[in-house]
């Protein structure tokens, strides 16, 4: 079952050098499609319905610490408001995704990835303009990676209570963007390139044009494919941007 109560702040050990980077990496295309285990019997998830539960509440566990650590730390004055619109607003995603969890007899994580945690023992450990830069390029990035998710998920779900959470995880998730764009620190030349799925029947839009069947026609494979190669990707690029 998941927990009854929704996230508190974490912090992660230190780490900064690129081979801890990639090794972590790694090291969540193994830990994150394991970390939620199946529903009971008669409330079967969706492999990517299960993906949503999960890649949500991960966001949550870090990024709610990380916009705390904005509002206390950051230099300017709309970094500071960002953060702790984002961390508000992520406690209440939170408890929604909880709900839905709870609701569905689901397991989700309780705390960050390793690579997460990387981020928040960076952003602990910048101060200033620095702290300001990491910030907003380390969550810009996260936001637009978890969006193609949210996307797919929503656009062939038959589950309603996960078409729900996939309703408000689009609305917070656009909301953030702009709010981390309207600090002007957004560097878009170099944000990752989109990930987009081949084309084939393990496309999006074929599988949600063939979902007819009995299981949702988005593979489990495919979900984290984009997830983790859009959070990889940009931390290699944010990674290369922030050393400069």
């Amino acid at each position: 079952m998941a927990p009854l109560d929704s996230a508190r702040r974490r912090q992660g050990n230190p780490s900064r050098r690129l081979a801890v980077l990639l090794t972590t990496i790694a090291a969540a295309l193994v830990v994150l499609p394991g970390a939620a285990l199946a529903a009971p019997v008669g409330q079967q998830l969706a492999a990517a319905d299960q993906a949503l539960l999960d890649g949500v509440r991960l966001a949550g566990l870090w990024e709610m610490p990380a916009g705390q650590m904005a509002a206390e730390k950051g230099q300017s004055q709309v970094v500071r408001e960002v953060g702790a619109e984002i961390a508000r607003q992520h406690e209440e995603l939170d408890r929604l995704t909880v709900e839905a969890a709870n609701k569905l007899g689901a397991t989700i994580p309780n705390s960050p990835s390793a690579q997460q945690q990387v981020w928040l023992t960076e952003m602990k450990n910048a101060t200033g303009a620095q702290f300001d830069q990491i910030f907003v390029t380390r969550l810009r990035v996260a936001h637009g990676s978890i969006l193609p998710v949210v996307t797919a998920v929503r656009g062939s779900t038959r589950n309603d209570v996960i078409r729900d959470l996939a309703n408000a995880t689009n609305k917070f998730v656009s909301d953030h963007m702009l709010m981390l764009e309207s600090t002007g620190l957004v560097r878009y030349a170099e944000l990752p390139p989109a990930v987009l799925p081949a084309p084939g029947d393990d496309g999006l839009i074929a599988a949600a044009s063939a979902n007819t069947g009995p299981q949702v026609g988005i593979s489990n494979t495919l979900i984290w494919v984009i997830f983790l190669g859009a959070i990889g990707t940009g931390g290699f690029l944010s990674y290369r941007l922030l050393r400069r």
